[in-house]
Formats: structure tokens, sequence, C-alpha cells
């Protein structure tokens, strides 16, 4: 996979795209991880990318030509090493779609991936119209720009490549892969401070410490994020599962709820 990130500050990449996972991908040839700096396609003496908006208002607007220069230099470039598909050009910013495993899932299946990230007020509108195919957003707030929110979901697609992760089976059972909340993990000593690794996971019983896991997993969505159990994929013995666990928590809720 190839990723480029358009950007008016490359150097705050070099740090993530150069360390840890991302780092280990790239250095196996697994990932290519570039930055443009699109002022470089500014096209005017004072190398600005922005300007006033039409009509007035506050802040200023992301200019086109930069942001269409950068995206048609990045794909002229790559066209002679491309497998035919075209690259999916995407603008992080406030309005897009929240960003979701589901998501990440989709885009690691892509051979190219380009990000704009943008400042100031907002982006001249034909670049959403015209030249961007998606558009993402990490959540309901406004950051200063699109580089932190683009390093997020990088990391979140590029972990996903087939042998990005030491283990691939750790992808398989993140939280939000099946839908649901992850499992506890527990790990040696077996006792800590009195604290001690449950039973189950000690038996050696590999079809218990499934079913074990599963039902922690199911447990711990209901407690902490109960709208996913909406969607998510259960069996019948599951969905049991899951009224037992409910009835129980509201017991519980009711027998704190009468100690008040």
């Amino acid at each position: 996979m190839r990723i480029d990130v358009l950007t008016l500050f490359p150097e705050m990449f070099s740090g993530v795209f150069g360390s840890s996972i991302l780092g280990k991908a790239r250095d196996k040839g697994l990932v290519s991880l570039n930055t443009v700096n699109f002022r470089d396609f500014s096209n005017n003496k004072h190398n600005t990318v922005d300007d006033m908006p039409y009509g007035g208002g506050g802040g200023m607007v992301l200019k086109a030509e930069p942001i269409f220069g950068a995206v048609e230099h990045v794909v002229e470039r790559q066209s002679e090493h491309s497998d035919g598909k075209k690259p999916r050009i995407i603008l992080m910013c406030p309005q897009g779609a929240t960003f979701s495993q589901e998501i990440a899932q989709e885009l690691s299946g892509e051979s190219h991936l380009i990000f704009v990230c943008g400042h100031y007020e907002g982006y001249d509108e034909r670049i959403r119209e015209f030249l961007v195919t998606d558009e993402l957003s990490v959540g309901d707030y406004v950051l200063t720009g699109g580089e932190l929110p683009a390093m997020v979901v990088v990391d979140a697609v590029v972990r996903l490549l087939p042998g990005v992760l030491g283990n691939d089976q750790s992808a398989v059972t993140d939280s939000f892969s099946d839908g649901l909340l992850e499992y506890p993990h527990y790990t040696r000593p077996a006792e800590f401070r009195g604290w001690k690794v449950p039973d189950t996971l000690l038996s050696g019983h590999h079809a218990e410490i499934v079913k074990w896991r599963r039902k922690q997993s199911l447990e711990r969505t209901l407690d902490r994020r109960p709208e996913l159990l909406e969607q998510a994929e259960l069996t019948p013995e599951e969905r049991r599962w899951v009224n037992a666990l409910r009835i129980e928590k509201e017991q519980r809720v009711k027998v704190a709820k009468e100690r008040l």
C-alpha cells in the first residue's frame, strides 16, 4: 500500500511514520508512507494557500489550486507503478463521516490512499465536489488541522495490513473488529498483590477459554457501549447471555438505589 499525506507541516509526521508499528511496516516494505507539502503547489509568488471567503465572514479558506495540483502530482508520479485502481482521496474534516473500525478495514483493502490535511476556516467547496472521494472525521470536535486525525486513520489502517502485526490474529480480536469490545487480558505472574488471574485462563481448556472470553466481551460491551449490541451478530445462546447479564445489571442498580 502507498499512503500520501498532503500537509503544510510534513515535519509532524517524521516521528510517527518512523516509529513503532508504522516504522516497522515501512522498513519491511509493506507500506510506503509519504508527505507532500502542498504549499509547493501554490502557484503564486507569495506561496499563499488560503484566501478570504467570497461573501465575507471570519477566517480564511483553503484554496483549490494547491490541493488539486498536489493531488495530481502525486497521482501522476504514482501512475507508472499503479495497479490500475484510482486512489482514495480522503479529506480530513469535522463534517466527514465518523471514522470507525469498519472504515479502517475497508480502506486497508486499497492500494493507494491520499489524505488531505487542511487548516484555516475551511476548504474551497470545489475540493469536496470535484476532487476527494471521502470525507472523514475522528469525532465531534474541532482540531487545529487535519494532521492528527490523519495520523489516527493511517495507524488504524496500516496495522490491518497482512504481515504488519507480529500476530495477525491480534487485529482480528481487537475491540470493534467484530462489533464488540475486547475481552480482558492477563499475563504473568498468575497472582499480583493478591489479585489472581481467572482460573479459566489457567486451565488450559481451550474451548472454555474461548467461551469465557466471549462472555467477558459481551459483558464489557453491555457495561460500556450497550448500543453496539444492537448491531452485533450474536448467536441465540449469546442473546440469552446478554439478556441474563442485562437483568443482573438492572438488579444491581436497583439494590444500589435502595441502599441510598
